[in-house]
């Protein structure tokens, strides 16, 4: 996610513009931390789904391990599906009808929410391409791949899985990603490749057994 920082005699929180969030799927249960696999929550009622979209997307592992990695780069894997309601700094926000759009002065000033932590204007975006008509987590997994598939790495990372390259690429969409010179696209704090190729793996495994 990209923020903006916070200046200290700023008494008029500016909303942060510009996209971040990524990743998405299709049809299929939604996994989440375990290292994959808790049952979506119980809030996820009939008439919730009915609101989800089915999206553009199919869910395979290297997808969900790609969407589950982007989790843990944003700080919001831990908190399994309340990640899907995590504002910026781990606030929480209670509809998922829609992108709170809740401004958050910490470090840095943002208005970044859920799992994949996405801008208003970002996720504006997406439910538009992709016809969403709710923040509910399957659609936010839908346009998180969405993202990636519109910086043009998707058909990569699903033919040769997370690559530090293709992690130079989604850093200038998650500002938690690392460059090539392991550094943020924006000056932020930043996941190293390392961690992130270990979780990506990891997960990966564990979502093929699963299979």
């Amino acid at each position: 996610m990209r923020l903006r920082r916070s200046l200290p005699n700023s008494s008029r929180p500016s909303t942060a513009a510009t996209g971040l969030g990524l990743l998405l799927l299709a049809a299929g249960p939604l996994l989440t931390p375990s290292l994959v696999g808790q049952q979506p929550a119980a809030a996820a009622s009939a008439t919730a789904a009915a609101k989800v979209n089915a999206g553009a997307y199919a869910i395979t592992p290297k997808r969900r391990a790609l969407l589950n990695t982007i989790r843990f780069a944003e700080g919001t894997w831990k908190q399994g599906n309340e990640g899907y309601r995590t504002l910026y700094g781990g606030g929480r926000f209670s509809s998922l009808e829609r992108h709170p759009e809740t401004v958050v002065v910490k470090r840095y000033t943002s208005a970044a929410a859920g799992a994949y932590q996405f801008l208003p204007g970002t996720w504006r975006e997406a439910a538009r391409k992709l016809q969403l008509e709710s923040f509910h987590p399957a659609n936010q997994d839908q346009a998180a791949l969405y993202l990636v598939d519109r910086r043009g790495v998707l058909s990569q990372i699903d033919q040769q899985g997370l690559t530090r390259e293709a992690m130079a690429v989604l850093a200038r969409e998650w500002a938690s990603f690392p460059n090539l010179a392991g550094r943020s696209a924006y000056g932020q704090p930043v996941k190293q490749a390392e961690d992130l190729e270990r979780f990506y793996r990891s997960n990966l495994q564990t979502l093929s057994d699963q299979a």
